[in-house]
């Protein structure tokens, strides 16, 4: 037999809208890193982005199991020395909450141009509000 490769035109994308409201930020990310690379499709292709696009609302509202909320840290660094910067969760939420839930799918997916490229698929706000209505996204449940 032989294997199914898709065209690049024949990938059916897809927009889905995830409610984060309650929800694990890691399962969550998870699921969401699944979806963007399309490893739900039957035709999937590790060398090909064959996913779908994801909004993902009400980022402010996730929530972390155990203690992660205060012990859990967030490092970047300045690129100057003695630049580290860390913050805690905790802050991440209260003044980038898009950003915690980005960082988090990112890490799930590949660090290549096709993961660049996967990644630009993912829109994260942090109410319930997004400018997507034009792409008539379906709701998609988190496990």
């Amino acid at each position: 037999m032989k294997t199914y490769v898709p065209k690049i035109t024949e990938i059916d994308r897809k927009w889905y809208v995830i409610d984060l409201k309650g929800a694990i930020l890691g399962r969550a990310a998870g699921r969401m890193a699944d979806v963007l690379r399309g490893k739900d499709k039957p035709y999937f292709s590790p060398h090909l982005d064959c996913g779908d696009h994801i909004v993902a609302i009400n980022a402010r509202h996730v929530a972390v199991t155990g203690k992660k909320a205060t012990q859990k840290k967030y490092f970047r660094y300045t690129g100057y020395p003695g630049g580290l910067r860390e913050r805690t969760y905790k802050q991440m939420l209260e003044k980038f909450p898009e950003r915690l839930v980005e960082m988090a799918v990112r890490g799930m997916i590949p660090h290549t141009r096709l993961g660049r490229k996967v990644f630009k698929k993912l829109h994260v706000y942090a109410d319930g509000v997004h400018p997507h209505r034009a792409q008539m996204p379906q709701e998609l449940k988190l496990k």
